[in-house]
């Protein structure tokens, strides 16, 4: 039997009844690599980048997918999309110390974030990244001067507030008129914006950016975001005689966590975007400017699942009947956040019939800390493997050391072979950076 709704692309019931990703028996890893687990299938990190590309250059040459590592980010899954001819996006230090790391080209990483500190916007201008997305009027002052020092032209696209709200959690919009991101139309703050990077000294304006939200299954949202950008690039142009070369229209689109799920795909995103672009561009007489688009969870979040072992299991009379694994909200703390949904089941015994309903949940010190609600499973039994599907994205990238707990191992797995990509923290490594109560002191002037 094989997995084709939410689990990796390489899913299946092997002989021993046992859940399996490229070629891995669940069993097998988490015997071997400890829980809770994040497994990553290369296969299906491949397949995703590789329909992204596909969709895209099918119908236009003037397009690029931009991987945004805020979903997942380390040294390996970089090194995996730069292969797959992606460019990434980085939205602090840390990740462009991945993207660092892992010798990924500079001039195509993406420097996102709505309060770059002075010591990110020194490490992009040294590193010679392509692009920063500026976002305040702060950032383009201290960009352009920290540029001037070095001698050198910054290339920037200005962030753009659109405006338009998806239909998706409210944690998660970001394109709506009151966001703290981006400069805003209806004041003309996005035209100041542009007007102060075309007069800096140092920074080349080449596009705009936009983000409307995460999580989202309408594309008619998107086709409203383009309309409003490109009106406003129309406009721009007459203004400001600014000609957008790039035009970035963020990512967000939606992926299966659960069966009742319904999101749009790949290739459909792919044609209603550039359909809007072409329509706009020859509405307002222009040259379609080379489109760019930011996938992150619908590249990693149905490639990676996470296992735990089942702790305890307690009937509550009249109640739910609680199983708590060994990890929780310091390893998925979406459902905490955003009331996010997830399917499980035992992977041990994936061909046994899920007829247990379960509220699966965390071992943490939270009544809030449940991973799964009212699912249905395999009867579980202590010892079990639980396996929780489309973790890929927001899983390990938010995780946190709640009740000092260590963060979790991940592997990629591919062809029956499973590799270390980012190791399991230890009860040392919480307390590396704790310090004695007659630890040594600094005296301030």
């Amino acid at each position: 039997m094989t997995h084709t709704l939410i689990y990796p692309h390489t899913s299946r019931h092997n002989d021993a009844g046992h859940l399996e990703i490229g070629g891995c028996d669940v069993v097998a890893l988490a015997d071997t690599f400890g829980t809770p687990l994040f497994v990553y299938d290369e296969q299906t990190l491949r397949d995703q980048c590789r329909a992204y590309v596909a969709a895209f250059a099918g119908l236009t040459p003037a397009a690029r997918v931009v991987y945004a590592s805020k979903a997942f980010s380390c040294r390996a899954l970089i090194e995996l999309v730069a292969q797959e001819g992606l460019a990434v996006d980085v939205a602090s230090g840390g990740e462009l110390a991945a993207a660092r790391a892992a010798a990924y080209p500079a001039a195509d990483i993406f420097f996102h974030g709505n309060n770059k500190t002075a010591a990110e916007l020194a490490l992009a201008l040294d590193y010679g990244i392509g692009y920063v997305v500026v976002d305040s009027f702060s950032e383009i002052a201290a960009l352009d001067a920290a540029a001037g020092r070095r001698g050198v032209v910054q290339k920037v696209l200005v962030r753009i507030t659109p405006g338009v709200t998806p239909a998706t959690h409210p944690a998660v919009q970001t394109g709506q008129p009151d966001s703290k991101f981006g400069f805003g139309l209806t004041a003309g703050q996005a035209a100041e914006a542009l007007s102060l990077c075309l007069a800096a000294g140092h920074l080349e304006p080449v596009g705009v950016h936009a983000h409307i939200g995460s999580q989202i299954f309408d594309l008619s949202s998107y086709r409203r975001e383009v309309e409003v950008l490109m009106g406003t690039l129309a406009e721009w142009r007459a203004a400001l005689s600014f000609d957008c070369r790039l035009l970035n229209l963020g990512g967000g689109l939606g992926i299966r966590y659960t069966a009742r799920d319904q999101p749009s795909s790949i290739a459909e995103l792919a044609a209603v975007v550039l359909a809007a672009v072409a329509g706009e561009a020859a509405r307002h007489e222009m040259t379609p400017p080379t489109i760019l688009v930011e996938p992150g969870r619908s590249i990693a979040g149905t490639a990676a699942v996470t296992l735990y072992r089942v702790g305890t299991i307690k009937a509550v009379p009249g109640g739910h009947t609680y199983v708590a694994v060994d990890g929780g909200m310091s390893d998925n703390i979406r459902p905490m956040l955003y009331g996010s949904r997830y399917e499980a089941m035992i992977g041990n015994r994936a061909e046994v019939a899920a007829s247990f309903e379960a509220t699966v949940v965390g071992k943490h010190c939270e009544s809030g800390d449940v991973l799964v609600r009212d699912v249905m499973i395999a009867p579980p039994e202590l010892g079990d493997v639980l396996v929780t599907p489309g973790t890929g994205a927001y899983g390990y990238a938010m995780a946190n050391n709640y009740n000092g707990q260590p963060r979790p191992a991940v592997v990629m797995v591919a062809g029956g072979a499973a590799h270390v990509i980012i190791a399991r923290e230890t009860w040392d490594d919480v307390l590396r950076l704790q310090q004695p109560l007659a630890g040594a002191a600094v005296v301030l002037d």
